[in-house]
């Protein structure tokens, strides 16, 4: 296919006009959404935040890689992006929270911390996410739309639709956690009568608190698909939290048991163990990106060996943020202070029609992952203002 001559001025101004990139690099039109909307037919698409924040040293650079998986088996057989950044040009601030958004809805922000809790950053998006668009524009239920959450990040429970006046939460995707877990398990047992007198009065406190998290919409309705899902995990690992995985080997858990049981066509699997290194060891960094790099190899070898994603998943990998490096602190793996290196992430995807064995080194943003997305799945994304990367379309 011959180059578009497109510059980025002409390709945010067919954007904001609703064509959302696709159409200019011969992508088919997009379904027609009035009346009700169509089944949605094409390929899955799983995006996996190599999150916690890591810096490209530790990732894909060949002499210092904890991801062996990941550099040197998994990236030969796509498109491996080496010069993504989170912008500099604008207030963009190298969080978790502001990065996985920025994934999700193609555009940067001046995120306000929402969070009413100490020490907590709650964000909410303006536009949509790409759960929103898809739900949008095909008829797909919000338990094949999920994102696997990590049990320390409640703040990242709710990116699960925008505040959008024309998408919202009636587009949401669903949540799996063991925050959610624990209200699903609680409601269990009261319905079961486990509890009576001050016990009962204490536990429905206890479960009216875990759903008013959200303070725009409370806990949803769970759909039968996801509480027979939380009642086999129930049966399966018990009620305690002590049996199954934790950490970023739990979400890993999760998606591939998601994958399963419940079939999501768009899955977002949030790691985050690297920022353990917050406590103040080094190597809960370096082992916390061994143990993503597994999953990752855990998540692809399920997909290539089950009938509904073999041959048919599309896969993005990319970092919520980057980390610093600076050698004079004892830790020299924040994130925090918003410096060069913290901005400096990478880019990989993957899949069937996907171009394979590339290394691009051009810069590019991390907003171009939801446009992308938008891609291929044959989805407008008219809010995203991150152009898709065009070489990844073989």
């Amino acid at each position: 296919m011959p180059p578009i001559n497109l510059d980025r001025r002409d390709f945010l101004r067919a954007t904001a006009m609703g064509l959302g990139g696709a159409s200019l690099i011969g992508r088919n039109s997009w379904p027609d959404t009035v009346g009700a909307p169509p089944s949605y037919n094409g390929p899955n698409v799983v995006i996996i935040r190599f999150g916690g924040g890591v810096r490209r040293l530790e990732t894909i650079d060949p002499e210092h890689t904890y991801a062996p998986y990941f550099l040197r088996e998994l990236c030969p057989q796509g498109t491996l992006y080496t010069n993504m950044e989170l912008t500099s040009l604008q207030k963009v601030e190298t969080g978790h929270g502001q990065g996985t958004l920025q994934i999700l809805n193609g555009k940067y922000n001046a995120f306000t911390n929402v969070s009413t809790h100490l020490f907590g950053e709650r964000f909410e998006s303006h536009v949509p996410t790409v759960f929103e668009y898809l739900r949008k524009t095909y008829s797909v239920p919000d338990h094949e739309t999920l994102i696997v959450n990590g049990e320390d990040r409640k703040d990242e429970e709710f990116y699960s639709f925008s505040n959008h006046h024309l998408f919202g939460a009636t587009y949401r995707c669903n949540t799996l956690s063991l925050y959610r877990y624990k209200i699903h398990i609680l409601q269990r047992q009261i319905d079961e009568g486990r509890f009576d007198g001050e016990d009962l009065e204490e536990k429905l406190k206890e479960l009216k608190e875990l759903a008013s998290l959200d303070q725009r919409i409370g806990a949803p309705e769970p759909s039968p698909q996801i509480e027979g899902f939380w009642d086999r995990w129930r049966e399966f690992y018990g009620e305690t939290g002590l049996v199954n995985a934790r950490g970023d080997r739990l979400l890993t858990e999760l998606a591939t048991r998601a994958m399963k049981e419940l079939r999501p066509r768009l899955l977002m699997v949030n790691y985050n163990d690297p920022d353990y290194v917050h406590w103040g060891n080094p190597s809960h960094y370096t082992q916390g990106i061994a143990v993503i790099d597994q999953g990752i190899r855990q998540i692809i070898e399920f997909a290539r060996a089950d009938d509904f994603y073999a041959g048919n998943t599309v896969f993005f990998i990319v970092p919520d943020c980057g980390r610093d490096s600076n050698r004079l602190t004892a830790v020299p793996f924040q994130h925090h202070f918003n410096s060069k290196s913290a901005h400096e992430i990478f880019g990989f995807v993957m899949g069937p029609g996907m171009a394979r064995g590339q290394v691009i080194d051009r810069q590019c943003d991390q907003i171009c992952v939801a446009a992308t997305i938008g891609q291929v799945m044959n989805m407008p994304t008219e809010f995203a203002e991150g152009p898709a990367l065009e070489e990844v379309f073989a």
